[in-house]
């Protein structure tokens, strides 16, 4: 049932939205030199790595030595057009893409990157229970917990993830996503 709701809703969502990836693709064009769309390999199910799309919020080459770096508070890497991107959760809409092909879920843990999970693992080994289900576009952690910006964050973040593993269920699936429309509409994805 889970799998036909991502499938039913992220290709609804594919059609519905497409008017405003032109906009904002146009938006993006406008704001800085670079591609309009942004994919980097996460960590998904079973350890499996998979490319993630986002529209594009921070300077072309951002990470210039290839050492990946989070984003913070004020970063200067952020353009204008990716600060209200990312408030509104907007750069996320391409992951939809991401769903409908099977790598993601609606709701589900984040997906990290391998850097990073190689990190939080040391600190937190059951971190990797979290690659049993398929990474989501939102989740429990960041309706409660939001962006991290330190592996620090990632490790305070992971009970909200292990707590949705605990308690999977459609229903809670839905209150999730309801509380992440309420995030994308009032702008508090800060």
């Amino acid at each position: 049932i889970k799998r036909l709701m991502d499938l039913f809703v992220s290709g609804f969502a594919l059609l519905i939205l497409s008017p405003i990836f032109v906009i904002v693709s146009i938006m993006i064009k406008k704001d800085s030199e670079g591609p309009v769309f942004y994919s980097q390999k996460r960590v998904g199910y079973r350890n499996k790595l998979f490319t993630i799309y986002k529209f594009r919020t921070m300077v072309k080459d951002a990470e210039k030595d290839g050492i990946p770096e989070l984003a913070t508070d004020g970063d200067t890497r952020v353009t204008a057009i990716g600060r209200f991107l990312r408030k509104y959760r907007i750069d996320e809409f391409p992951q939809f893409y991401n769903v409908f092909m099977g790598e993601m879920s609606l709701v589900g843990p984040r997906p990290e990157r391998e850097f990073y999970v190689n990190q939080i693992v040391k600190i937190a080994p059951f971190y990797s229970l979290l690659h049993q289900v398929r990474p989501g576009i939102t989740s429990m952690g960041m309706v409660k917990y939001g962006y991290a910006t330190s592996i620090d964050e990632m490790v305070d973040r992971l009970k909200y993830d292990l707590l949705y593993l605990e308690n999977m269920s459609i229903a809670n699936d839905i209150k999730i996503m309801i509380y992440t429309i309420k995030t994308v509409c009032t702008g508090k994805g800060l």
